[in-house]
């Protein structure tokens, strides 16, 4: 069987995991090839990685969910964090502290600064971001095939008043989405998202592919805005799970009316959209619309009814790998496949 995932952050990297249980990949046994694809393994999983939250700080690249993925898949995510390298030390931050380098919000580890270091040097040298992807998960072998959704610069800014102190206090500015989420924790006035790029933008190498050829596509339970929607802003990403012949089924990120992490409703009210897993999947919509999906997994207890959409409720949450994968088989039954 073949799997492609749309993801992005920390909860749609523990969706992997729960996928990878279910197939029976990476670190839940049979093969762990970068690829996920070698020859002893009876599924492959590819994952369409967000690119918006992508940025230059310090002079390095940092892509964080596609390290996010690798970290967790290949097994050298923290584990009480849910993102950047276990056991990390910060003696670069506090020296770039020291030294009263901008942007003094964000911190990055010694040895997550390594990953973001071969990046730089392989971008710089004209490698694009999906080779490097592939060289960087060459050390992880984390069982999957992780996609960049581009190549191009695609990257989340968002507009918002300016609280100051400073020359632009109280007036309109677009930030990157970084500075956005880490420095201000999405709590200042927010006005829209705008994806710098996309317009110019193509789909990652095999990106398409991957999601014309699947027997099913999932779409994480990841930020719908911030994360889905970044990839879906990438031209050609859309039309190609419009006209896949395999089923698309979604899951909500949304719980008892709140996302579990992140700041989702953050998101969602900055574009006019209730924090529910009806509004979430009306969003998204049905393929016998205008849409992408064919299903759309709910929590127990929520409720959704979306024209052209198969709705169930199951439990969504991610509490463990095993759990996880009979979140994952609830979709398979759901899109009529069995691994």
């Amino acid at each position: 069987m073949k799997v492609t995932v749309l993801v992005g952050g920390v909860g749609g990297a523990r969706f992997l995991l729960g996928v990878q249980h279910l197939l029976g990949l990476g670190q839940f046994g049979g093969a762990k090839g970068t690829a996920g694809t070698d020859d002893t393994a009876e599924h492959e999983l590819t994952a369409v990685v967000n690119v918006g939250d992508d940025a230059w700080m310090f002079g390095v690249r940092i892509c964080p969910d596609l390290d996010t993925c690798m970290y967790t898949l290949g097994g050298g995510i923290d584990p009480e964090r849910g993102w950047g390298h276990r056991n990390e030390t910060w003696h670069a931050k506090e020296e770039l502290a020291a030294y009263g380098v901008q942007p003094d919000w964000f911190g990055l580890g010694d040895r997550d600064l390594a990953t973001h270091l071969v990046r730089s040097q392989m971008l710089r040298a004209g490698y694009p971001l999906s080779q490097v992807t592939e060289a960087l998960c060459a050390r992880w072998a984390p069982g999957a095939r992780l996609l960049p959704a581009s190549d191009d610069r695609s990257e989340t800014h968002v507009v918002i008043t300016d609280p100051g102190p400073g020359e632009y206090a109280g007036e309109k500015r677009a930030i990157h989405f970084q500075e956005w989420w880490v420095r201000y924790r999405a709590k200042v006035p927010t006005h829209s998202f705008a994806f710098v790029g996309a317009e110019k933008a193509t789909a990652g190498p095999g990106v398409a592919e991957a999601i014309e050829a699947a027997d099913v596509v999932l779409i994480a339970p990841s930020n719908p805005v911030v994360s889905i929607g970044a990839i879906l802003a990438v031209p050609g990403i859309r039309g190609a799970l419009r006209s896949t012949p395999a089923p698309v089924i979604g899951y909500s990120p949304i719980i008892g009316g709140k996302p579990l992490r992140g700041m989702a409703d953050e998101c969602l009210s900055v574009i006019g959209v209730p924090s529910t897993s009806e509004a979430v999947g009306k969003h998204y919509g049905a393929r016998s619309g205008v849409g992408i999906l064919d299903g759309w997994l709910v929590h127990e207890g929520d409720g959704a009814a979306i024209d052209g959409v198969d709705v169930r409720a199951v439990p969504l949450l991610m509490t463990d790998p095993e759990v996880t994968a009979e979140m994952v088989r609830a979709g398979m039954d759901l899109a009529g496949v069995k691994p």
